[in-house]
């Protein structure tokens, strides 16, 4: 009996988030490394489309770093990085892209439509939607590196996704933009989803990844505000794949997103727990 008040307890809760959010836009950042685990990212997809149903329009950007990483690994290709970018050669760009869009984006699509959803797999080239200029090669210790293929966002135009989640629709993109030649780069998906933040104006841009949020002394951090970054990360509280994630989180919040949150995604329903509960989870980054 307790577990059934329990649970009545949680729905009575979501209420008011429920009435908050309902036609409000969320931007969901999906990690590669939140979706190892295909019971766990199935339960995700089941979360996702929930909040499709219950009225929040829902756009997501997936990663794939260690999709990538295990292709290379059967070539036998090496992987590079420089500053927490992967170094990107005609070879690689061809292979990342296969991967993104054509096994990443389509497992995300399906698990959705199997819960009930109605997804739509695109890239940053269909209808040239996210427009890229190439990284300038980076110097380090006197230096230089070019990074190859790896782009950065010059524009990102929100007709096509807009007309998408006005319908039933969510949109599922892979990191993919296109440069003035029409040639592919790869962006970081992190920063893509920033930019696609700002540009709908969204309510909350949400990172979901493999760790519980900012962590300091193994010790959860639940609220980072925009002046605290260059600090925790200057004392290395903030370190690796997590810098990227801060930094367009940062962005996102400069560009008027009313919040972000770095949270858990392999933890089962984090992502309701997160918007739908008053404590939330993970860690909420913030103006002040």
């Amino acid at each position: 009996m307790r577990t059934e008040n329990n649970k009545i307890s949680t729905l009575i809760e979501s209420i008011p988030y429920i009435q908050k959010f309902h036609g409000k836009t969320f931007v969901i950042k999906y990690g590669g490394n939140a979706m190892s685990d295909k019971s766990i990212a199935m339960k995700v997809a089941q979360d996702l489309v929930l909040l499709k149903l219950v009225g929040i329009n829902i756009v997501i950007v997936h990663g794939g770093g260690p999709q990538i990483d295990e292709f290379l690994s059967k070539l036998d290709k090496p992987r590079k990085f420089h500053n927490g970018l992967r170094v990107t050669d005609n070879e690689t760009m061809d292979l990342v892209e296969m991967v993104l869009t054509g096994r990443v984006n389509k497992d995300i699509v399906s698990m959705l439509n199997k819960a009930g959803g109605y997804a739509f797999g695109l890239t940053g080239k269909d209808a040239s939607f996210i427009k890229a200029k190439k990284i300038k090669s980076q110097i380090k210790n006197r230096k230089k590196t070019d990074l190859g293929r790896v782009g950065e966002v010059v524009k990102v135009d929100p007709s096509l996704l807009l007309n998408l989640i006005s319908d039933k629709f969510i949109p599922v993109i892979s990191p993919i933009g296109v440069d003035s030649k029409g040639d592919s780069l790869n962006i970081n998906a992190d920063i893509v989803a920033s930019e696609i933040a700002a540009v709908l104006k969204c309510e909350k841009l949400i990172f979901m990844t493999d760790t519980d949020g900012v962590m300091k002394k193994n010790k959860l951090i639940p609220n980072v505000s925009i002046g605290e970054i260059s600090k925790l990360i200057k004392n290395q509280t903030i370190t690796g794949g997590m810098i990227p994630k801060i930094e367009s989180a940062k962005l996102a919040i400069k560009k008027n997103v009313k919040s972000a949150h770095i949270i858990n995604g392999t933890s089962p329903h984090s992502l309701l727990l997160e918007v739908f509960t008053e404590k939330g989870v993970g860690t909420a980054i913030t103006l002040k």
